[in-house]
């Protein structure tokens, strides 16, 4: 039914009659969902691995700074069984073998500090869900909140992003991000590693004033700072307290935080900033994560003294002063890599993850190693992340969570991925941008053919 004969039957059934009115709103609600639905492009979720798989003649980038030259990765029931280079010809009997000479295979790509999943369309806000009333929220849950219908996430996924950190923001602590993958029908099949950790918004010594139209000193700043502060010291009052007669929902998510089994997360950019918040946290005993971190190659030594690892913001970036190097984002990496500090890369917004790849790339042409590069969008970060146990490198026992490419990955102009696996299952690569490539190709090639 088009979209006018609904309008004609509306107007029909509201002329006089005011609980037809009501009925025809909602006729119209429900095809305006059924067409939204019917527009949509997801493929169908990867069933569970049915058969052990091996692939020789790989080119393996394994995640940790190696690199295996034809080599045999094999996996069964979601898990790596062989991890070879080749030379000493392992049994493959019983194994479905696929020979990708020339081929390059790499651990899953991992985005990190991203709203993916949890906003389809920045503009409607009906389809925005990552962020809550309040500014002190470390109990709100982005995990239940994660979309796997979403169309944006298979266009993530076919350029090798097989795990995101989908996190929330605003507000002072926006709460909880959870580890996902990027296959899935619902959030619990999605989930790799629930509430990973807390994120907090370190204030800003500056704000921007809409009065004079110009960046000015934050007034509030340090009266923020101490709210930050007492809200720490209550929730560490909380936590030292062997029981509790009412529940506070708030103070029970920071629980984990102080005893270590989750991570806290501190977004600063400033170098003042940067050392502030490290030395915040540790008056509660807290090795924090630094996310966004933009003048850490300011702070690199004080960083790697206190052995605090860094979510770096996207290479994609103008310096953030004037008389700074054009190329400084791009070297950051590198200064970085040298000092000894532990890093991995982060890409701003949800669809934009598409290009995490060659945010590294981009890394990689300013002076950063090659393995390295990739070992900041895996290894690295599965580390920062708290699931190299699980995943991040191509090893014996961990998730077979990996994807082949034709080309270098972090090459734009190269890379095109062939096959994935998350946990061992095959998942579609397929995607709405191809779909509408395939739609309007055939379109213009029966135009040309009349």
């Amino acid at each position: 039914m088009r979209m006018s004969q609904l309008g004609l039957l509306s107007g029909l059934f509201c002329k006089n009659n005011r609980k037809m009115k009501h009925i025809s709103i909602s006729i119209l609600v429900f095809f305006f969902i059924q067409n939204v639905l019917q527009a949509q492009y997801v493929p169908v979720p990867a069933p569970p691995q049915s058969e052990p798989i091996a692939i020789v003649n790989a080119t393996i980038h394994v995640g940790n700074g190696q690199l295996i030259e034809g080599g045999i990765v094999a996996f069964d029931k979601g898990k790596i069984t062989i991890v070879s280079d080749g030379k000493d010809q392992p049994d493959l009997s019983g194994y479905q073998v696929i020979d990708v000479k020339g081929k390059h295979l790499y651990p899953g790509f991992i985005a990190t500090n991203t709203p993916l999943g949890l906003v389809e369309i920045g503009a409607v806000r009906a389809t925005v869900d990552y962020q809550e009333v309040g500014s002190f929220n470390p109990n709100v849950r982005a995990l239940i909140a994660y979309n796997t219908d979403s169309e944006i996430i298979p266009t993530v996924r076919a350029n090798g992003v097989l795990l995101v950190q989908t996190t929330p923001s605003g507000g002072r602590i926006p709460g909880m991000s959870s580890i996902m993958m990027t296959d899935g029908w619902n959030w619990e099949d999605a989930v790799l590693k629930a509430d990973d950790g807390v994120h907090l918004n370190w204030p800003s010594p500056y704000s921007f004033g809409w009065r004079q139209f110009k960046v000015e000193k934050n007034k509030q700043y340090d009266k923020q700072v101490n709210a930050l502060r007492a809200f720490f010291d209550e929730a560490y009052a909380y936590y030292q307290r062997p029981e509790v007669e009412e529940k506070n929902l708030r103070f029970e998510a920071m629980k984990p935080v102080f005893d270590g089994t989750r991570r806290l997360y501190i977004h600063a950019e400033l170098a003042a900033n940067i050392q502030e918040a490290v030395l915040f946290a540790e008056d509660y005993g807290i090795t924090p994560v630094i996310v966004g971190a933009t003048d850490a190659w300011v702070v690199a030594d004080f960083l790697k003294a206190h052995r605090v690892p860094v979510i770096l913001r996207t290479t994609f970036n103008l310096p953030r002063r004037p008389d700074e190097p054009i190329d400084l984002p791009f070297r950051t990496p590198a200064i970085l890599y040298e000092k000894g500090v532990q890093f991995c890369f982060s890409q701003k917004g949800f669809w934009q993850q598409f290009n995490l790849p060659f945010v590294a790339g981009q890394a990689v042409a300013y002076g950063l190693p090659y393995e390295e590069a990739v070992r900041a969008l895996t290894g690295a970060t599965a580390e920062i992340l708290g699931i190299a146990d699980q995943t991040g490198t191509i090893e014996v026992g961990k998730d077979a969570t990996l994807f082949l490419s034709q080309g270098d990955a972090l090459d734009i102009r190269t890379n095109q991925v062939t096959h994935a696996f998350i946990q061992g299952r095959s998942v579609s690569l397929d995607n709405k941008h191809k779909m509408l490539y395939r739609k309007f190709k055939a379109k213009y090639e029966q135009l040309s053919q009349q």
